[in-house]
């Protein structure tokens, strides 16, 4: 019996080979019909034998091309047509339809082949790409996903490269970015002050000007990178001058997987990741006794951040260079990806002596990802390769825009069943910064086609992110819900694991405004998508200064001595006593009377003091350097097994870990003359232990079994592994981060789902979400606490 169908497929099935893939099928089935793009996905009405026809069906899952998300197929049947063949018609556009958008694709095996073969007509061409690879998501204007939605729309392609585009199949066929020397974009090297140089192969110019020490701006998928010889310790110097970034880790670019293993160790998933279509920057353990990139590329470290060449460009001037390569952002530091040639010259004049340009535009900014394997893979910076694939949501979500937190922002969208969690925009510092968080606000509206009905953001006041999502609110009218910090992280982490009820979660970071006023950062919370209950903390510290400890974390170290070892505390022996005695006594000062000394229960600035106790590092040039330094000297240490004593207190329905021993002991072993490395173990070792511990009277008291970890703190991973184990000792579940960072750049994630749920019970657009007590009652419970650090009674209670 003969019938027709009709079939909606729903995915990522666009610029991933999908329709040539259903063509072949459909041939291979003695089958006619049709098949075409539209805004929402892929439509295909077919007709013929109906055992075969079921059969495609079964195949178009089955057999999906590697790219290929399929996430829904529904079919309907109706009598045939009478179609006399199989054909791939012309893309049609739906209004108000969205259809899912590959990321960006690492070169394939095939074409990799191809720019390496002199017998090939694309031999040495930079942009070489097939259906299976190439740009995607940066060089998309709008859906469908034809050439003339893209920026390829402004190359006209030779007869050659058209034969490849219209035969289905042809591994090209409607590839849109396809295109050949004779008709694609090209290269073209010019100097610092945007001149061309002439010459007949710029790679090979370009791999002769690095091997000489100079730095290069080289324009790759999503913006510019910043380039130099990573074996040459004085130009990593340079451009770090150049750039100011004096201490923070650079990322390599090496061109082999054997190369690789020449300067790091490599466990298989790390393998995996290397060599995905994803080719993130993956932190491998560095085998710095015995490889040749300057210490300098990541001062310091015991990982390094590598990553495998991704586009044919970057294969090309890695065979010509024969080096491994410094590929860092290519931005001043704080300030967004620099994406455009001429905004290139102008604002990398002063970092890059030349540029190696193209005449590919991008459309969208999309920095490298990077992961590493704990456990499991963990993705740290979303972006390219995994930007803008959609988080599944166990649920039909509101349309809700969640503007993300301070640091390492992100923004998210969702509706129905997709989050669309945005690759990664950067620290909200500077104007620039925010004109990219609009800007990527806009994109994802527009190529997803949502219009959100509610604004989530963070509770902190001060946050750019808050103030613009309370602007975008008021502007189109719309509910602004805050969401609590710490709460979000464990939303974001539930739904990453599609986790549902309720679990413990431990959300340790460094600043996360809290309901009471505080700044919470070592939290316990008794937690599902809708609400969370505080269940305990780590105890109350003053941050001397404010920001100003943050950036100089020995303020931090002789806090905590000031607050639980007392003012008169003896810093002999101590590196901390060699801080200024005048700037002793303010800190004292701040710390007796509360002035400019906001209180945290921030686990993240524990480790900054720790690590200032231990004379690792007093002040920091870049977020977390004090922690990440700290915890590299642990890694040395793998014999001791102590760990320092710890107590907890209940105090009204809160337990609080008190901390005053183990600072005690810290001390104790530095004035002994205790190594540094021992010391950072026993200490991560400790914290693992106070986890687990309030991890167990939690989940007896509750009957919960689950515990998930988030916030930026967990990023360090000997402290990851050392709490892992613990937990699991106790008979207790452990879950991590996966898809979503689970730093401050998965958080637009986690307030978009807390969002969804509250969006129907708040009334007015300042009361926070996750909480019973309104933000006002802060500034009079932060008073109670700092009466309770100093032994007295606040005095409306006296």
């Amino acid at each position: 019996m003969e019938r027709r169908a009709r079939i909606s497929v729903r995915g990522v099935v666009q610029g991933v080979g999908f329709r040539p893939f259903v063509y072949r099928l459909a041939h291979e089935r003695t089958l006619t019909g049709w098949v075409c793009n539209t805004s929402g996905g892929v439509e295909i009405e077919v007709e013929g034998d109906e055992d075969a026809l079921s059969d495609l069906l079964a195949a178009l899952r089955r057999e999906a091309p590697p790219r290929a998300r399929v996430e829904t197929i529904e079919a309907s049947y109706y009598p045939v047509e009478g179609d006399t063949n199989f054909v791939i018609r012309k893309s049609r556009n739906q209004e108000g339809v969205r259809q899912l958008i590959s990321p960006d694709i690492a070169t394939c095996a095939d074409c990799k082949r191809e720019i390496f073969s002199s017998q090939n007509r694309r031999f040495s061409y930079p942009f070489t790409n097939c259906t299976n690879c190439g740009p995607r998501f940066t060089i998309i204007k709008d859906i469908p996903y034809d050439r003339a939605e893209t920026t390829m729309d402004e190359f006209v392609m030779c007869p050659q490269c058209q034969s490849e585009y219209d035969d289905p199949l042809d591994r090209r066929f409607h590839a849109q970015p396809n295109a050949c020397p004779a008709c694609g974009p090209t290269l073209e090297l010019v100097d610092r002050h945007g001149l061309s140089i002439n010459c007949d192969d710029p790679l090979a110019t370009v791999s002769h000007l690095l091997r000489e020490g100079n730095v290069i701006a080289v324009k790759g998928l999503g913006g510019f990178h910043l380039v130099c010889d990573a074996t040459d310790a004085a130009a990593v110097a340079l451009l770090r001058e150049r750039k100011r970034r004096p201490a923070k880790p650079l990322a390599v670019m090496i061109e082999t997987m054997q190369a690789i293993e020449e300067h790091c160790a490599i466990i298989t998933e790390e393998r995996e990741l290397l060599a995905s279509p994803e080719a993130p920057i993956v932190l491998l353990r560095w085998k710095t006794e015995r490889s040749e990139i300057a210490p300098v590329v990541a001062p310091k470290q015991k990982f390094l951040g590598v990553m495998l060449p991704y586009t044919p460009l970057h294969h090309l001037l890695l065979r010509k260079a024969g080096l491994p390569l410094v590929m860092t952002s290519g931005n001043l530091s704080g300030e967004p990806l620099v994406k455009g040639n001429e905004e290139a010259v102008n604002r990398l004049r002063g970092i890059a002596d030349f540029f190696l340009l193209h005449d590919r535009a991008i459309h969208t900014r999309c920095d490298d990802s990077v992961c590493l394997v704990e456990g499991v893979p963990q993705v740290l910076r979303r972006a390219r390769g995994y930007a803008p694939d959609p988080i599944h949501l166990p649920f039909e979500s509101r349309p809700i825009l969640a503007c993300g937190a301070e640091l390492k922002n992100t923004v998210c969208l969702t509706q129905e069943e997709h989050a669309f969690l945005s690759q990664h925009i950067g620290d909200m510092g500077d104007e620039a910064t925010l004109e990219h968080f609009y800007d990527t606000i806009g994109l994802y509206e527009h190529l997803f086609r949502i219009e959100p009905e509610s604004i989530a953001c963070d509770m902190h006041p001060e946050y750019v992110a808050t103030k613009a999502a309370h602007r975008l609110a008021a502007e189109r009218g719309l509910q602004c819900i805050e969401v609590q910090h710490h709460h979000a992280h464990i939303a974001s982490c539930l739904i990453d694991n599609g986790i549902e009820g309720q679990v413990i979660g431990v959300a340790f970071d460094g600043t996360g405004y809290g309901t009471d006023g505080a700044i919470w950062g070592g939290e316990f919370l008794v937690a599902d998508c809708r609400t969370f209950e505080r269940a305990a903390h780590l105890e109350y510290i003053p941050i001397p200064g404010g920001e100003a400890a943050i950036k100089r974390p020995y303020r931090m170290a002789l806090s905590y001595l000031y607050t639980l070892l007392g003012e008169d505390i003896s810093l002999e022996g101590l590196p901390v006593g060699e801080v200024d005695p005048v700037e002793r006594d303010v800190i004292a000062q701040q710390v007796r009377g509360g002035i400019n000394a906001p209180l945290t229960s921030s686990a993240g600035r524990l480790f900054d003091a720790v690590s200032a106790l231990l004379g690792v590092r007093g002040e920091i040039d870049y977020d977390a350097q004090a922690t990440i330094e700290l915890e590299m000297l642990a890694w040395e240490e793998t014999e001791d097994t102590e760990s320092y004593p710890f107590s907890i207190a209940e105090e009204e329905s809160v337990r609080v870990v008190r901390l005053a021993d183990t600072i005690s002991a810290i001390t104790h072993d530095v004035r002994k003359g205790l190594s540094a490395a021992t010391i950072s173990q026993r200490f991560h070792r400790t914290i693992a232990g106070v986890i687990a511990s309030m991890c167990t009277v939690i989940a007896e008291e509750r009957r919960i079994d689950r515990v998930l970890l988030s916030g930026g703190v967990f990023q360090n991973r000997l402290l990851l592994r050392l709490t892992t184990a613990a937990i699991k000792r106790e008979g207790l579940r452990v879950f991590t981060h996966r898809r979503v960072p689970g730093n401050d750049g998965g958080i637009a994630l986690g307030q978009a789902v807390v969002a969804h749920f509250a969006a129907d019970m708040l009334s007015h657009r300042r009361r926070p979400v996750s909480t019973n007590e309104p933000l006002d009652s802060g500034m009079r419970r932060n008073d109670d606490i700092r009466s309770k650090l100093r032994g007295t009674q606040p005095a409306e209670t006296k």
